[in-house]
């Protein structure tokens, strides 16, 4: 605790425009609505402020975990030994007129994609109904649909290991299945992306995301906490489909349930404990290894 005091006094006075909050609950910031408190909660505004903190939290030798919207995220009841920065205010999105649109890390999906439309851009409507930030679909190359963020990010701006700004181009980002370069560096923290979009009618793409909205809400269970598919898809099996066939759609352990709409994703009916949530992905897992000789590998992250 007093390494955490000391981190607290030094980021106040490393940073004192930014908001530093001790034991704030991150069943507040992720979506499945699960996790404890974290013993610091920091949210800058700026790049500046983004490099002040993570300097003064390397410093004092604080485990840190860095934030967006905690879309693909599971939180110990326990909560986070450390300090979490949470990058939701720096959400910047700007069209340019060459076609790009440039993005901060904390910006979310949903307003990328409506940034997009406005500006008459397609190619980012597949993110409209991702309920992340820019900076954790980079890190994790989110897709949906028709699309991923592989095919739309030409560059992107990040802080390294040492706190310095860089710059990976294209190919540089090593974009596969739900990974990237940010994946095998866990010290580098995105900061902004530009994406590479083509023209497009408005309209056309208005009714496009729109299609894929109306396509999630009849078959996804939007209307309870969960982070979304909770399972990589298997090589050449569909995650949901083995789950549903092993009769598990409704099982539940305590308040966490695979939902009875799409076996996919696994949800918080009111209360669930990350402790009933990981019992839950194990039986999925187990029952579809017994079933079929499938291993299912989790695709949230799991934080304790």
């Amino acid at each position: 605790m007093e390494k955490i005091n000391h981190c607290m006094a030094a980021l106040r006075e490393a940073v004192p425009e930014i908001e530093v909050v001790a034991n704030e609950p991150m069943s507040r910031h992720t979506t499945f609505a699960i996790g404890g408190p974290a013993d610091l909660f920091i949210s800058p505004k700026t790049t500046e402020q983004l490099a002040g903190a993570l300097a003064a939290i390397r410093r004092c030798g604080v485990p840190f975990l860095v934030l967006g919207n905690g879309s693909n995220m599971l939180v110990a009841d326990a909560g986070y030994r450390g300090a979490v920065i949470c990058t939701t205010e720096m959400d910047d999105v700007r069209a340019g007129e060459d076609g790009t649109l440039v993005a901060q890390a904390g910006a979310l999906l949903g307003r990328v994609a409506r940034r997009a439309q406005r500006a008459g851009l397609t190619g980012a409507e597949f993110s409209g109904g991702i309920p992340g930030s820019v900076g954790g679909a980079v890190f994790m190359n989110a897709g949906a649909y028709d699309g991923q963020m592989a095919g739309i990010v030409e560059k992107t701006e990040y802080l390294d290991g040492e706190g310095n700004l860089r710059t990976l181009t294209g190919d540089e980002h090593c974009f596969g299945y739900r990974s990237s370069a940010f994946r095998a560096h866990p010290d580098w923290t995105v900061v902004r992306t530009t994406m590479r979009l083509q023209p497009g009618d408005p309209a056309a793409i208005l009714d496009k995301m729109n299609d894929f909205a109306q396509r999630r809400r009849d078959k996804q269970p939007l209307n309870y906490p969960s982070a979304g598919s909770t399972f990589k898809r298997p090589e050449g099996y569909f995650a949901g489909r083995l789950i549903e066939d092993a009769g598990l759609k409704g099982v539940s352990v305590g308040a966490a349930q695979v939902s009875e709409k799409h076996a996919g994703f696994l949800i918080n009916r009111g209360g669930a404990t990350c402790d009933e949530m990981l019992r839950l992905i194990e039986l999925v897992q187990q029952r579809v290894r017994e079933k079929f000789g499938v291993e299912l590998e989790c695709e949230v992250r799991i934080v304790r």
